[in-house]
């Protein structure tokens, strides 16, 4: 089990690995839509789940994988009637990969995000 730890990934204050390798599959955890930096969320849910996406684009890459390598992802919503919005931008940013998917309606999110996604890709 590699833990993948670099410049492409923010560290973290709480208990947990962002970003594991285990038998050539990553996996991602849970990711916000909060700027690593600044700590600011970004207002709307397109806006939050270009955010999230590309924080997951930024993990596999730092684990030597690629978008078109994830193999499923997970994206839990504050109020599932933002799905038409989320699935609109998951489509551009997917293109014709289509990653095996799941999506919950969860309720209120840490920070007051409207967005929170967590993916498993090949190496």
């Amino acid at each position: 089990m590699e833990i993948i730890d670099n410049s492409l990934i923010p560290k973290s204050n709480v208990h947990y690995s962002p970003c594991i390798v285990h038998n050539a599959t990553v996996y991602i955890s849970g990711l916000l839509p909060v700027d690593a930096v600044t700590k600011k969320i970004p207002e709307g849910i397109e806006a939050q789940t270009l955010m999230v996406l590309d924080k997951i684009d930024a993990k596999v890459k730092a684990a030597g994988s690629s978008r078109q390598k994830i193999i499923q992802v997970r994206i839990y919503l504050s109020d599932i009637e933002d799905w038409g919005k989320v699935d609109g931008i998951y489509r551009t940013f997917f293109g014709e990969h289509k990653p095996v998917r799941c999506v919950v309606p969860v309720g209120k999110l840490h920070h007051g995000c409207l967005i929170e996604a967590e993916a498993i890709a090949d190496k």
